[in-house]
């Protein structure tokens, strides 16, 4: 787990870089020396100016970045490839490839030297890389299928450059200022984040996951999806389904726990994690894991995730997040994210990989199961709507009428709305913040409607149910742009190298063809039904059928307090007024803190925004630790 730079000219003959532009790429790499602390390289050469910042998990002494191969490829890689080994015997036995270390960089090395992109579907991993072709002036990049690793992208009339974090490109994409995107800051208040490619700087943009890319100085870029997830139900025998759901879910916790440096795993409440731990436990009995929560009464999965370990025979550190801990940290936090995201539960993940961090540099986490497997109730709702959902439209269209009439909150309102509302209009993903009603009163801009990020998943799907629809969006959207940026980033922060076996090709293999019967069956509440049944007899009972919480975050508590009292005083004193009409958001935190509604996420969701804004554009608050202060006038 590393951080990358890359930049490369559009001049031939460019010349190595003037030394200002050198101190400027060098001072770029080191905004990113949470990802490496190990080791920092910086390579130029005529028109080229390679960056690493390595975390060392696997052959530590030896597989040092940039890595050459032969006298054609210069690669920087950041993530793992857990099958290298593997594919280091493919390579040697049909190409008689030779290496000079032990680790898997100089394998992806190789790889691409013989089998080009053809390589990609081999690569069972999380990865962003690049390979810079000496021999034709190209740069070849690629983004694991599931968007694991991050990786930006900026192209200026000078060249390419490249970074696994945005922050690394400032110097060199204008005034994020006047570059600030308004369609993604719309789309960032309806779902949360910012969705992919697009960041909050409207020239700097990510390649999506399971995308590659190539870029010359003479054609540009070029970007194509070589791997494309797709949940197709099929007639499965539901023993064989729960047999290969757990050979393949085993097979990838074993690959995940090879490092040369200890490992341990997050453990909450849920079916996740704990199978997870329990598959890691089989691989490392002295397992250490690690869970989150707070002092806040009912936002605590401490006591739950004790008692699941205690049952797991594994050892477990426990961490207690308070109001001072957010106060200090949150600048920074928002400042590690590049653009905001407003879920709150990047907060206790924040201190949860702090705390792992002093005792181990590789953990594992349940990231990708809901998605894959169905684990969120909202995927319930299909089967709530079925009844409305058979009628014809004439009488839909009456029902919605109907329910247009009914005064604001009244009971069987939202069930009319929400079952004679299309489900390309009514599912946008698992976080809906803003409304397309309420979205004018808050925005002094226009932007294009939320559909548009969603409008060709729902056309990619036409052919299935609306779960497997549901899932769909959820593995583009959500997915990597909430909840792989929120665990990468918080983790790194830390220095820490966070794997998620969930989202292994296996894995992904044994969920797609599930039906919805294996995954919500109508007979029972409970959601991942297939995971379940895969767990019994790995995972205890009692966990196994335990309803997921996900370390549930006390947001609309600290709204209340003092955390409340410093959001007003952000609303205030923020300059982002000219995007934001924060009298409205204002009158949403004191209808809040007066108990006349619940508008916890979309204060948080503002507030972190303007947050972001005074971090990046005005720079009115210093996010490194040393000088962070949320408040310095309340």
């Amino acid at each position: 787990m590393c951080g990358l730079s890359v930049f490369v000219s559009s001049r031939p003959g460019a010349g190595p870089p003037d030394p200002a532009t050198a101190a400027a790429f060098a001072g770029a790499l080191e905004t990113m020396h949470h990802r490496g602390p190990d080791d920092t390289r910086i390579e130029f050469a005529d028109g080229l100016a390679f960056g690493f910042k390595r975390l060392a998990i696997v052959d530590r002494e030896e597989s040092v970045q940039p890595v050459h191969y032969g006298e054609r490829w210069t690669v920087v890689f950041n993530g793992e490839i857990y099958n290298y080994r593997q594919l280091r015997s493919e390579l040697t036995r049909a190409h008689g490839a030779t290496f000079a270390t032990e680790g898997d960089s100089e394998v992806l090395a190789a790889a691409f030297h013989y089998w080009g992109v053809a390589a990609l579907p081999r690569l069972r991993g999380m990865f962003a890389f690049v390979a810079y072709d000496t021999h034709t002036g190209t740069v070849h990049a690629a983004r694991d299928p599931f968007g694991i690793k991050p990786l930006y992208v900026l192209e200026t009339t000078d060249g390419l450059h490249l970074a696994s974090e945005r922050k690394a490109l400032e110097p060199f994409a204008g005034d994020p200022g006047a570059a600030l995107d308004t369609e993604a800051l719309a789309h960032y208040l309806t779902f949360q984040y910012v969705p992919e490619p697009g960041t909050l700087h409207r020239h700097v943009k990510r390649l999506p996951p399971g995308h590659r890319m190539t870029w010359t100085a003479a054609g540009g870029q070029r970007v194509e999806r070589y791997f494309q997830p797709s949940l197709r139900p099929l007639n499965l025998q539901p023993e064989a389904a729960y047999h290969a759901i757990q050979d393949a879910l085993r097979d990838s916790v074993r690959k995940h726990m090879h490092a040369d440096v200890p490992v341990g795993a997050f453990l909450s409440s849920g079916i996740d994690s704990s199978a997870v731990v329990a598959l890691a436990q089989e691989v490392k009995p002295d397992l250490h894991v690690f869970t989150a929560g707070f002092a806040d009464e009912g936002y605590s999965e401490i006591e739950i995730a004790a008692d699941t370990a205690a049952q797991l025979g594994v050892r477990i550190t426990p961490t207690v997040v308070t109001e001072d801990d957010v106060l200090r940290e949150l600048p920074r936090i928002v400042h590690l994210l590049d653009d905001p995201v407003a879920d709150p539960s990047l907060v206790p993940l924040y201190f949860l990989a702090q705390t792992a961090s002093r005792h181990v540099t590789v953990v594992l986490s349940g990231e990708g199961s809901d998605e894959l497997f169905g684990g969120y109730t909202i995927y319930r709702e299909p089967a709530s709507l079925s009844s409305i959902d058979k009628l014809p439209e004439r009488m839909k269209k009456g029902l919605r009428t109907i329910s247009h009439a009914m005064p604001e909150g009244m009971k069987g309102r939202s069930f009319l709305d929400r079952g004679t509302t299309p489900i390309e209009e009514r599912y946008y993903g698992n976080a809906r913040i803003f409304s397309p009603a309420e979205k004018p009163d808050l925005m002094r801009f226009t932007a294009p409607p939320h559909t548009t990020v969603t409008a060709h998943l729902y056309a990619e799907t036409a052919d299935v149910d609306d779960v497997a629809s549901m899932q769909y969006v959820d593995l583009h959207t959500w997915l990597p742009g909430n909840i792989l940026a929120k665990a990468d980033r918080m983790s790194m922060a830390h220095s820490l190298e966070l794997r998620v076996p969930f989202l292994d090709q296996a894995v992904y293999a044994a969920a797609a063809g599930l039906p919805t019967e294996l995954k919500l069956p109508a007979h029972s509440r409970t959601t991942k039904h297939a995971l379940r049944e895969a767990m019994r007899g790995i995972v205890p009972e009692s966990v196994r059928d335990r309803r997921k919480l996900g370390f549930p975050t006390p947001t609309r508590v600290w709204l209340k307090g003092r955390i409340g009292e410093w959001v007003s005083w952000l609303f205030e004193t923020s300059h982002a007024g000219y995007l934001l009409d924060l009298t409205y958001a204002r009158k949403l935190l004191a209808d809040h803190r007066a108990g006349v509604a619940d508008n916890s996420r979309k204060v948080w969701t503002v507030a972190m925004f303007c947050l972001w804004h005074a971090i990046y554009i005005d720079k009115t608050i210093n996010p490194t630790p040393a000088h962070a202060t949320l408040a310095p006038a309340w």
